[in-house]
C-alpha cells in the first residue's frame, strides 16, 4: 500500500462499526497508538536527514507548513488531528511527525553529496520552516559485503563511537560532532539487514540523537537557576538566624519577608517543572533506545552507551540535584513559615487575653457604677414618695378636717425605702434572667 494514503485507510476503519457495535469515543486513538510512530522501510545505501523543529507558534504553525509543501507537490494535506505522516516525493521520502514541543521532518533518499544533499529536498529554496531547530541529523547508510573493510569516514578518532549491532549484521560509528551545515553526522554499517530492521535501527539512532540534544535543554535551565537558589538559600539562612536570635518580637516583618521568598520559590519551581520533567523523559526515552542497542564494542572504541553516559548523564544529575534543592528549600521555608506563624499565633492569642482583661476590668468597674445607681436610684425614688406621700398628709385635713400627724411620714420612711429596694431587685433579677435566656 502506498505509505502516503496508509494513515487515511486506518484512520477510516477505526471510525467503523466493531462487531456490528458503535465504538468508544476514544477507541480510535487507543487502538492507533501503537502505529503512532512507523518507521520506514529503508534500501540500502540511503542517506537520512533528519531536522527537528521547537513548535513555538503551536501545531497550527506546523500544521501550515506541511499543508503548504503537500501543496507544491500536489498532494492532499494531513488532517488536523494527525500527528505523523509519510509524502512519496519524486526524489526520496519525507517523514513528518508531530511531538509536544517540537516537529520532525525526516528526508531519505538515495546517497546525497556532503554539500548538495538539499537539492531536491523538501528543505530546499521555498521551505518556511514552522520554529526554530533544535537538533539536526545526517545518517548515513552504507552497504558492505561479509568482512569487507570500512570506506575512509570523517570522523574525529578522539571522540569516536563504534559499536556492532543487531546481533553483528550492523556497525554504528559516530563521533557527535557537527558538520559545516550544523548537522550530527551518523554512519550506519549494513551487512545483512533486511528493509525493516535496517528502518528500525535507522529511526532508533536519529531517535536518541534527538532526544540527547532535547534532555539538555534542562542543564542550561538548571544552571542559571543555580546562582538564584544560591541567594534564596542565603537568604533563608539570614532570616532563620534573626529568627533564632530572637525574631519573635519582629515576626510580622520576617513573616512578610518569608513570604515573599516562597512565593518567588515557588513562582521559579513552576517555571521549570515542565523543562525538568521534559527532560526526564527525553532522557528515559535515550535509555531505553540505547539499551534496544545490545552494543558490542568495535576496536576499543567507546560504544554510544558509554560516550553518553559519561556526557549525558552528569547533565541529568545537575537536574536533579536543582530539583532536589528547589524541594528542600520549598520545605524548609515552609517550616520557617508556619514557626513564624505560630509564633504570631501566641501573640495575637496574648493581645486577646490582655484585651479580654481589660474588658473585665472595665466590666467590673460598669458593675460597681451601676451599683452605686442602683443605691442612689433607690434614695432618689424613695425620697420623691416620701415627699408625695407628705403632699397627701398635708391635704387631708381639706377632706377629712382632720389629717395624720407629720411623725407619721418619718415613721413610713424606712418601709417606703424598703419597699422600693425590694421592687428595683425584683427589676433587676427579671432582666438578668431574660439576658440569660437570651445568651442561651
Amino acid at each position: 500500500m502506498n505509505r502516503v494514503f496508509a494513515d487515511t485507510v486506518r484512520s477510516d476503519r477505526s471510525e467503523t462499526l466493531v462487531a456490528g457495535f458503535n465504538p468508544h469515543p476514544g477507541r480510535s486513538a487507543a487502538v492507533g497508538e501503537v502505529h503512532s510512530r512507523p518507521h520506514p522501510l529503508l534500501p540500502a545505501p540511503r542517506t537520512l536527514v533528519q531536522l527537528a523543529f521547537a513548535t513555538e507558534g503551536g501545531a497550527v504553525v506546523d500544521t501550515a507548513v506541511v499543508a503548504q509543501l503537500c501543496r507544491k507537490e500536489n498532494l492532499s494535506p494531513p488532517e488536523r488531528t494527525a500527528r505523523h505522516r509519510t509524502f512519496m516525493l519524486k526524489k526520496g521520502n519525507l517523514h513528518w511527525e508531530r511531538h509536544s514541543e517540537f516537529s520532525t521532518y525526516l528526508w531519505d533518499a538515495p546517497p546525497l553529496g556532503v554539500n548538495d544533499w538539499k537539492t531536491g529536498s523538501p528543505f530546499d529554496t521555498g521551505f518556511n520552516p514552522p520554529g526554530t531547530v533544535m537538533s539536526g541529523v545526517r545518517l548515513e547508510i552504507l552497504a558492505l559485503e561479509g568482512n569487507e573493510p570500512l570506506p575512509p569516514l570523517d570522523i574525529d578518532p578522539e571522540s569516536i563511537c563504534h559499536a556492532l549491532v543487531e546481533d553483528g549484521n550492523a556497525e554504528i560509528l559516530t563521533d557527535f560532532r557537527q558538520d559545516a551545515d550544523g548537522l550530527t553526522r551518523l554512519f550506519m554499517i549494513d551487512r545483512g539487514l533486511n528493509e525493516s530492521r535496517r528502518g528500525a535501527l535507522a529511526q532508533r539512532l536519529i531517535e536518541i540523537e534527538t532526544y540527547r540534544v532535547f534532555c539538555m535543554l534542562g542543564l542550561s535551565l538548571a544552571q542559571s537557576l543555580s546562582s538564584q537558589l544560591r541567594r534564596l538559600e542565603a537568604d533563608v539562612a539570614q532570616l532563620t538566624n534573626e529568627i533564632r536570635q530572637g525574631g519573635r518580637h519582629d515576626s510580622e516583618r520576617l513573616l512578610g519577608r518569608l513570604t515573599d521568598l516562597a512565593a518567588e520559590l515557588e513562582a521559579q519551581a513552576a517555571s521549570s517543572l515542565f523543562r525538568f520533567g521534559a527532560s526526564r523523559a527525553y532522557y528515559e526515552i535515550v535509555l531505553e533506545r540505547l539499551d534496544a542497542l545490545r552494543e558490542t564494542p568495535i576496536d576499543g572504541a567507546a560504544s554510544w552507551s558509554q560516550f553518553l553516559a559519561r556526557r549525558v548523564a552528569p547533565a541529568m544529575r545537575t537536574c536533579r540535584s536543582v530539583e532536589e534543592r528547589q524541594a528542600n528549600l520549598s520545605r524548609k521555608v515552609s517550616r520557617t513559615t508556619q514557626l513564624l506563624r505560630t509564633w504570631v499565633d501566641v501573640e495575637v492569642e496574648r493581645q486577646n487575653r490582655d484585651l479580654l482583661a481589660s474588658m473585665n476590668d472595665r466590666a467590673r468597674q460598669q458593675l460597681r457604677l451601676q451599683q452605686t445607681v442602683e443605691g442612689l436610684s433607690v434614695a432618689a425614688i424613695s425620697y420623691y414618695v416620701i415627699g408625695l406621700i407628705g403632699y397627701l398628709l398635708e391635704g387631708l385635713p381639706l377632706f377629712f378636717g382632720t389629717g395624720l400627724p407629720k411623725s407619721a411620714v418619718g415613721l413610713a420612711v424606712p418601709v417606703i425605702v424598703l419597699v422600693i429596694w425590694i421592687f428595683v431587685r425584683r427589676i433587676q433579677k427579671g432582666h438578668a434572667d431574660i439576658g440569660s435566656r437570651g445568651i442561651a
